[in-house]
């Protein structure tokens, strides 16, 4: 049985400013995207993609994730905590953001993005695709660090007390997540989109890969403890946001498939 470390939340303090682990992982995040489609706009080649278009799409990127990511754990997970605590709507710091409302929040920024730049926006979606999983792993080992999103209790070798929850061995999840979402992920876009593929097959194996990984980690998670905890037929929000992903995923590359096949 394992013990969690209970980390200090504030990487640095400096006077009154405290600098948080979670707010360093998003700065990692954005970093590594950077880096990653740096090394993306070479192999392409694409005329213009440069280091102005990069930063560009890393600001409309960001703005997207924290604004959809903030409203999207307010709205689909803690309500009436939020509503009765609004300034606490704005302690990102603190931790709590929906990869799901940031999903969508990147959604409408890219879209955007691409009709600033006059880019198709499933070309877009597809180069940022493989950039974002190890970003979504460094937001998991926020998760850890902070000690949140804890896993359901467990007699597995491995399991993890959460002094601050309770005294019982739990799932590390986000543990599993940062292996599912970020590393998995990230190899089999990388690998998958380093040859040619229909317009909207990499942006679809990303909704099918993070979907499925999603709603297998879920399981090992414990429910949120918002207004839904675990719903018809015993999964939980997480993982009823994640299946239209998936189904979305399949149409999505069946219909690249059939169109580049018909352009043929």
């Amino acid at each position: 049985m394992l013990i969690h470390p209970q980390f200090d939340p504030v990487a640095i303090r400096l006077g009154p400013l405290a600098v948080h682990w979670y707010g360093l992982m998003y700065l990692l995040g954005f970093m590594l995207f950077l880096w990653l489609g740096k090394r993306r706009t070479r192999a392409l080649n694409r005329s213009g993609w440069d280091d102005k278009f990069l930063d560009g799409l890393l600001f409309y990127g960001v703005m997207g994730v924290v604004l959809g990511g903030r409203l999207g754990e307010v709205l689909f997970y803690h309500p009436g905590y939020y509503f009765s605590h609004p300034l606490e709507i704005f302690a990102v710091w603190q931790g709590g953001m929906s990869f799901h409302g940031g999903f969508l929040g990147v959604l409408a920024a890219m879209a955007l993005f691409a009709r600033k730049r006059q880019i198709a926006w499933l070309q877009l979606m597809d180069f940022i695709a493989p950039l974002v999983p190890l970003g979504l792993g460094a937001g998991r080992i926020g998760n850890f660090i902070n000690g949140e999103l804890w896993g359901r209790p467990t007699d597995v070798a491995w399991g993890m007390v959460f002094p601050r929850v309770d005294d019982l061995p739990r799932h590390p999840s986000q543990l599993y997540e940062f292996a599912l979402e970020g590393l998995a992920l990230f190899a089999l876009l990388w690998l998958y989109s380093k040859k040619p593929r229909p317009v909207g097959a990499v942006s679809g194996l990303f909704l099918i890969g993070y979907g499925s990984f999603r709603f297998l980690a879920e399981f090992t998670r414990n429910p949120d403890d918002g207004i839904f905890g675990l719903m018809t037929f015993g999964i939980s929000m997480g993982q009823w946001l994640s299946l239209p992903m998936v189904l979305a995923g399949v149409g999505m590359m069946v219909w690249a498939q059939r169109k580049s096949a018909a352009a043929k």
